[in-house]
């Protein structure tokens, strides 16, 4: 990851999801994941997001707040990866005003039916990232789950 402590990575604070099949080749599902204005269709966690699909731009995202139902928040991270059709990944920087990085990736593995497996992690990162994993841990792992078994139905639902 990097040398920067604000950085440093402790696999005690990731999220994964549930790794869920998808039958449907990786780059179908890639689309889908790279069409963020399409997001409001299927996904139940990031239920808007907005942004150029290149490293080094922003992607402002409106979330479900998994902590007060029927409540949503606004975010912004700026996409790190871009690694059609296997990963795309955001991450959130060291701010002074908010010292919590991130990265999340979603990760398409293919499969050796012609379909593929989803799932997604966020690493908590730097000294209150263990902290974090303990606050927003459960529901985030709840909202990466809701998203991949979105995102079967979705995929599988097209055509």
């Amino acid at each position: 990851m990097s040398d920067d402590a604000r950085l440093a990575f402790d696999p005690e604070a990731v999220v994964c999801s549930e790794k869920v099949h998808i039958a449907a080749p990786p780059e179908k599902v890639w689309d889908v994941l790279v069409n963020f204005d399409c997001y409001r269709e299927w996904n139940p966690f990031c239920v808007e997001a907005k942004g150029i699909l290149a490293v080094g731009e922003p992607l402002t995202m409106k979330l479900k707040n998994y902590l007060i139902p029927g409540d949503y928040f606004d975010n912004v991270e700026t996409i790190c990866e871009v690694s059609p059709p296997h990963c795309i990944a955001w991450s959130a920087p060291w701010l002074d005003a908010w010292p919590y990085p991130a990265r999340r990736d979603q990760i398409i593995e293919a499969d050796e039916h012609g379909g593929c497996v989803y799932h997604s992690t966020d690493a908590f990162l730097g000294p209150y990232g263990i902290h974090v994993m303990r606050f927003a841990g459960p529901w985030v792992k709840r909202a990466f789950d809701d998203t991949a078994y979105a995102l079967k139905a979705f995929v599988e639902g097209l055509d």
